[in-house]
């Protein structure tokens, strides 16, 4: 089956940054989450991987055919995916039921019915202007706005900001739902990594212009830890054997040292007396990216 997004060595220069050697890919009926620092180059991919900048080097595929910012078979894509991006795009002076004329005007397979259920479900007035919105509001009404066409691909960027936590699970359920038909997809970048552990297939984080790790959700949460060193302890389970070379992660801080295990199972039978916890997301991307490799 065609891949909804293939990125290829993906390669993209500015004055002060550099992107490189990018390769990501969205398989239907999968959730990629996209994570990193700040400034890593999430937005740079994204861009690229929607048309709006041309890079520099390196493929993408949007359902399995080459992208060219500003061809017309471009534009015929784009009509495929729905996109969220961290701020809300309609004008200030627009009501909310407005945004379904623009819809409308934009694409074939505008639902204004779905539209409409889509703000009583997240408790948007069609009567409301946008600038009354707060931010946790203009990103629903961006989300209803991204599903009303019925895409096959959905892009988010920061879609779950300023969302309380009910909010958010409410927006994760209908994410769940529109990729539970086997053949959509979703590529989610997020802060959030709480959100990802929810519903992400694959997590990919991206450090600095580069993909420093791909890797399945559940062999991060479910496989990996962190184990609870002492000083002394850290050595000791380095030198075991447990751990191959070079797969521990070490983090020291002023009340102990983790250690970012691969299998926490393993760890956890051979030294029963150390605390190893379950790796969360946010665990797995703070030891890899600041943690010392051992």
């Amino acid at each position: 089956m065609t891949n909804l997004i293939d990125i290829e060595n993906l390669g993209k220069r500015y004055d002060d940054f550099a992107l490189a050697g990018v390769n990501l890919a969205v398989e239907p009926g999968c959730v990629v989450g996209f994570i990193g620092s700040n400034g890593a180059g999430k937005t740079t991919t994204l861009k690229a991987a929607l048309g709006l900048i041309a890079p520099d080097e390196g493929t993408v595929r949007l359902f399995g055919q080459a992208v060219t910012p500003g061809s017309s078979a471009l534009d015929d894509l784009k009509s495929r995916i729905g996109v969220v991006l961290d701020t809300c795009a309609f004008p200030s002076t627009c009501r909310v039921g407005d945004a379904g004329l623009i819809g409308r005007a934009a694409y074939a397979t505008w639902d204004a019915s779905h539209f409409s259920r889509l703000l009583s479900t997240f408790g948007l007035s069609p009567k409301k202007k946008v600038s009354e919105l707060s931010r946790g509001m203009g990103m629903k009404l961006t989300l209803a706005f991204a599903l009303a066409h019925h895409p096959e691909l959905l892009v988010l960027d920061e879609a779950t900001a300023g969302l309380d936590p009910i909010a958010r699970d409410e927006v994760l359920d209908i994410l769940r739902d529109f990729v539970a038909e086997g053949d959509r997809g979703i590529l989610m970048s997020t802060h959030i990594t709480s959100d990802l552990e929810k519903i992400a297939d694959e997590i990919v984080c991206v450090d600095n212009g580069a993909i420093v790790f791909t890797s399945p959700k559940d062999v991060i949460t479910d496989e990996a830890g962190v184990a609870r060193c002492r000083a002394a302890e850290v050595e000791t389970l380095l030198a075991s054997g447990v751990v191959a070379p070079g797969a521990a992660h070490v983090m020291r801080h002023d009340y102990g040292t983790d250690v970012l295990v691969p299998d926490r199972f393993a760890v956890a039978r051979a030294f029963p007396d150390l605390v190893v916890d379950k790796a969360t997301i946010e665990d797995y991307m703070t030891l890899t990216l600041k943690g010392e490799s051992r």
